[in-house]
């Protein structure tokens, strides 16, 4: 079944189960519009509002949920790409023009989390999740390098697209896998058991991964083990996703975001007039979906309640 609403908006109900997941008056909401490239959403609940990136405007935007007002956060961010927040509420940051990920401190100072790896620069750190533990994970596609468009054109210094892991007491920096083409968005299943990864290989090779791939974290919580499929993209590609409590994933996607149940079954679509980039919950109880598609911010209330500090 579908049904939408004239601004191309909607839901596609693909599996009964869906349905639980959704507010039966409830809408698609374009809150705002005027970005190139918007990525990264990240929500602070006490402030209760959401950041996220312009990636070629190189700047960072915040949305206070109180007043639906749109402010420049930051500008230049050299070109920030993936947000989240660690364990005390801080901005972790991907950025694409410094090669490095970030984080700001309480008091609006910025310190670099990984800028290096065995001396050579990365690629373009593109997204990041902060585990239970404190340790921080990001992917580092080229993407960043490839233009003088979201980031500066260069060659890769490490020569391969790499997901990393930084250790939270000592800083150390290590790769925890290496057989990605384009490693892009990435997040803990609610229990951690899991790690699931986007591949966006296909934008730069024939055939190549267009897939989220479910990666098995080793006992002692620092190191992956078995990578199995998960799910393929049947439009366009995934980027950026999260999970909700109960295990299922809201994926971006190239007509909207996507939703999957754990077993791996594409549930429903929530309808999206343009390329969506990447998604999160917010709000006081985390049952608002934050969407940033290519030039716009959308929202949706949903039945299901997102998992806080992801």
């Amino acid at each position: 079944m579908f049904y939408g609403t004239p601004e191309g908006t909607g839901f596609e109900t693909l599996d009964p189960r869906f349905e639980a997941c959704l507010i039966g008056h409830a809408r698609v909401e374009r809150l705002w519009t005027g970005a190139r490239w918007l990525e990264g959403p990240a929500w602070f609940p006490a402030g209760r509002y959401w950041i996220c990136s312009d990636i070629p405007n190189n700047r960072m935007l915040r949305l206070d949920e109180c007043d639906g007002s749109v402010s420049v956060f930051r500008q230049p961010a050299n070109n920030s790409n993936g947000n989240t927040v660690d364990r005390e509420y801080r901005l972790v940051t991907c950025e694409h023009g410094a090669r490095r990920v970030t984080r700001t401190e309480h008091d609006g100072s910025i310190t670099v989390i990984a800028d290096r790896f065995e001396g050579k620069r990365f690629n373009s750190p593109n997204d990041v999740v902060v585990k239970s533990d404190g340790s921080i994970w990001f992917t580092d596609p080229s993407y960043g390098i490839l233009a003088d468009y979201e980031g500066g054109k260069a060659d890769s210094e490490i020569g391969r697209c790499n997901v990393y892991r930084v250790d939270p007491q000592t800083g150390a920096i290590t790769i925890v896998a290496d057989d990605f083409e384009k490693p892009n968005g990435l997040a803990f299943s609610p229990d951690e058991t899991f790690l699931y990864i986007a591949d966006t290989g296909i934008t730069h090779t024939k055939d190549g991964p267009k897939h989220i791939r479910r990666v098995a974290v080793k006992p002692d919580g620092k190191s992956l083990g078995a990578s199995t499929g998960f799910a393929n993209c049947t439009a366009g590609l995934f980027d950026g996703f999260r999970f909700d409590r109960d295990g299922r994933i809201w994926t971006s996607a190239g007509d909207g975001v996507h939703c999957y149940d754990p077993d791996g079954t594409l549930l429903g679509k929530i309808v999206i007039p343009e390329l969506v980039a990447n998604v999160c919950f917010g709000g006081p109880k985390l049952n608002r979906l934050f969407i940033c598609g290519t030039t716009s911010i959308y929202t949706i209330y949903l039945a299901i309640n997102g998992i806080r500090g992801r």
